[in-house]
């Protein structure tokens, strides 16, 4: 087992040497394992060059595949040693930066002072990548899954909205149908799918109708926040999820142009590596998730998706 303990150790800290400082081993006695490792395996696990080191493909599928195996030893030795509800350790989330800003991080007192064993490890990025090469426990993101051999669970789905600030409705007048976004009387703030690389399209949705809308823009944008900044600053007419800008429409610092064309809806996906039942850490997370952030965020500005007895296991 010590040659698999090591692979994941170096696959999930991306370099011998921190592998080896968190096994309590030398850079060397690592090396030789991994070395061993792959000399009864008969395949090359790691690339390894003076920058990076990374897994080779068939050292991911031997992650991808040895990983729930591993974590189903240790939860068997949990549940021997009666602490199968016990919560410790630390917890990798990958999530996404709208929601672990906005959402998630003004909650997070509750979870962590329920669980002073755990240690979370919070990464706020735009891309899901590779969670068991990355050594990611759980992923949080928007938008439609991808193709994968990931456990996935909708948590909730998010309202999008059509807004613009009052200055900019000053400047330019407001519209009184999406098709007047057309003209070129109006400039859209263009959201980047990082997907794919290109702008989202402009769809607007009412009681099932989809009207697609060729709308026009000078400024694209990656981030969610900057977006929100530059519409609220009259750059231009907006589409964010309704999620963490509803103060925003309160106030009136925003305006929502067309109510009647608000049915489309963002979905937020939870994902975890194992087919197994994941450990208590995972299951506590998205306990906590879906009962104190996406329940809660969704009441006015989204749908909440009901909460299974197991969250996220396996269907």
């Amino acid at each position: 087992m010590s040659g698999i303990e090591t692979l994941i150790a170096v696959a999930e800290t991306g370099s011998f040497t921190r592998a080896a400082a968190t096994m309590g081993l030398t850079p060397s006695g690592v090396s030789r394992a991994v070395a061993r490792l792959e000399s009864r395996l008969g395949v090359r696990l790691f690339d390894r060059n003076a920058r990076a080191t990374s897994l080779t493909e068939a050292g991911r599928r031997l992650v991808a595949d040895v990983t729930p195996l591993l974590a189903g030893i240790d939860e068997a030795a949990s549940n021997a040693a009666g602490a199968s509800t016990r919560v410790a350790g630390r917890l990798r989330v990958n999530c996404d930066p709208w929601f672990a800003s906005l959402l998630l991080a003004p909650r997070l007192r509750s979870f962590l002072d329920a669980h002073p064993g755990l240690m979370l490890d919070l990464v706020a990025r735009d891309t899901l990548g590779d969670l068991v090469s990355e050594g990611f426990d759980v992923a949080i993101r928007f938008g439609a899954p991808p193709p994968s051999g990931l456990i996935t669970r909708k948590l909730l789905e998010a309202r999008i909205v059509t807004c613009a600030s009052p200055d900019y409705l000053a400047r330019h007048g407001r519209p009184t149908h999406p098709r007047d976004l057309e003209t070129g009387m109006h400039e859209c703030l263009l959201f980047r799918d990082p997907a794919t690389g290109r702008p989202f399209d402009w769809e607007f949705h009412r009681q099932g109708e989809i009207l697609t809308v060729a709308v026009r823009g000078r400024l694209i944008l990656n981030d969610v926040a900057t977006g929100l900044a530059a519409c609220l600053a009259g750059l231009g007419v907006a589409q964010p999820m309704m999620l963490g800008i509803d103060e925003c429409l309160r106030s009136g610092a925003l305006i929502d142009l067309f109510p009647d064309w608000s049915d489309e809806y963002f979905p937020l996906h939870a994902y975890h590596p194992s087919r197994h039942l994941p450990p208590a850490k995972v299951r506590a997370f998205l306990d906590f998730i879906l009962a104190d952030v996406a329940a809660p965020s969704a009441t006015e500005t989204g749908r909440s998706m009901p909460m299974p007895a197991r969250p996220i296991s396996p269907a």
